[in-house]
């Protein structure tokens, strides 16, 4: 079992995935997809279209009446836009949304849009801008109100979040979509309780409300009732006979979820089925093709797994956990330099990632020879990354993993004294006295 993949998946398994629906494209129309979570639509011309956001993994295409629609004037460099997104060129996304934005200064769309690939972009001071700017143009704008409170909630904001869209929610109570919005933001408060309530009281307003469904198994997983978790995902994806069909069978992050679940279970098929469906529904679901490449590294398949993750990268900049696994994926391609960039980007973004420190280790100690090291700077580099490995990792391996760490030390620690050796009796040698005759 590789250590580092796995300890990508504890990583991954704690993260929120918030998203709205799945996408599309095509090359004369773009298809966006419709708001909660079917299949992609091909919009006509009078057709209110946005990109939809969640959180900085999950940024998704929508259509929606309460997103606000794009104008003549900035229709071709949207859908320029969206194209773009929609094959991971963030940065010509960024600049023909920018593009929208100018051409139509009310462009309620255009705003969000933006603001999502900024936040995939990391610039996250930027996409609550765009987000405010978004809902300033358009008042009902309740996607732009939802991204911008869950780009607060994973930022280290999650009080002014809570504040913010409780503020809203009471401005309006019937809103199922704000209601959701403030469940997933309670639930990372780790307000089990008050998170549950609110997903359910927004399925009394709409039954078929998908993303409140969806916010009830992530808070059940989130605090660790397994089963409850399983039962809602069971409700969305397959039902429980004619008299309860399944409430939306393709959902991807309902599948997402269940992969987890099912991979943490020791349940490899089943998982490796659904986060297969998902990515392939939702390409733009970073964490599920990461489980898949996480699950080819497992197995030993570097080959499979670097398209995937080069692909992730690409997606999600800011996705240290995608960097840390690609870096492995190389290391063991023995592209050493590839593989020593994508480590240091990973922990540059997440410092706490210690598998990328265990990678690093593995690099060096096992690397025939590393660029710009000779063999004692190399070995003491090794015991180094292991070291702080260990030392990040506590007495005993992360739950569900193991290691060969105080095996790596020992070896790195027998080459290094081997090294070391000639040159300490080389030393005692010329500091003894002469023999007398």
């Amino acid at each position: 079992m590789r250590i580092v993949a796995r300890i990508a998946l504890l990583a991954l398994a704690a993260s929120p995935f918030v998203v709205i629906a799945c996408g599309g494209d095509d090359s004369k129309n773009p298809k966006y997809p419709n708001k909660d979570g079917g299949e992609a639509v091909t919009s006509p011309s009078d057709t209110n279209v946005t990109v939809g956001s969640g959180d900085a993994a999950a940024v998704v295409g929508v259509t929606d009446q309460g997103s606000g629609g794009v104008s003549d004037s900035a229709k071709g460099a949207y859908d320029d836009g969206f194209k773009a997104w929609m094959t991971g060129d963030l940065q010509t996304a960024k600049t023909k949304f920018r593009e929208a934005t100018n051409a139509d200064p009310k462009s309620s769309a255009g705003f969000y849009s933006l603001g999502c690939v900024l936040e995939r972009l990391g610039d996250n001071a930027g996409a609550q801008t765009a987000y405010r700017q978004a809902f300033n143009a358009k008042s009902d704008n309740e996607l732009a109100k939802g991204a911008y409170a869950l780009n607060l909630a994973h930022t280290g904001h999650q009080g002014e979040a809570d504040t913010f869209l409780t503020d809203q929610h009471q401005k309006n109570p019937k809103s199922a979509r704000l209601e959701a919005y403030l469940a997933e933001v309670k639930s990372l408060e780790k307000d089990s309780s008050s998170a549950q309530q609110l997903a359910q009281d927004a399925l009394r307003i709409d039954p078929n409300f998908k993303d409140a469904m969806i916010v009830i198994a992530r808070d059940h997983y989130r605090a660790g009732r397994i089963d409850l978790a399983k039962y809602a995902l069971t409700a969305i994806l397959d039902g429980f006979g004619q008299a309860s069909p399944a409430r939306d069978p393709g959902n991807a992050e309902a599948m997402l979820l269940r992969g987890i679940i099912a991979r943490e279970a020791g349940q490899r098929i089943a998982a490796l089925k659904d986060f297969d469906a998902a990515r392939l529904k939702r390409p733009d679901l970073i964490e599920a093709t990461v489980q898949v490449a996480a699950m080819k590294l497992e197995a030993g398949n570097a080959s499979e797994a670097q398209p995937l993750l080069e692909s992730a990268v690409k997606y999600a900049p800011q996705n240290a956990i995608a960097h840390m696994n690609l870096g492995d994926c190389y290391r063991l391609q023995q592209r050493y330099a590839d593989a020593k960039r994508e480590l240091d980007l990973s922990l540059a973004q997440d410092s706490t990632l210690l598998g990328a420190h265990y990678a690093m280790g593995l690099m060096y100690l096992n690397a025939p020879s590393f660029p710009g090291m000779d063999a004692k700077q190399q070995v003491a580099a090794a015991l180094r990354e292991l070291n702080q490995y260990k030392t990040m990792r506590g007495p005993k391996a992360p739950p569900g993993t193991s290691d060969d760490i105080d095996d790596l030390i020992a070896r790195g620690t027998d080459k290094q004294n081997q090294m070391n050796m000639p040159a300490a009796t080389a030393a005692a040698t010329t500091s003894a006295p002469p023999k007398k005759p």
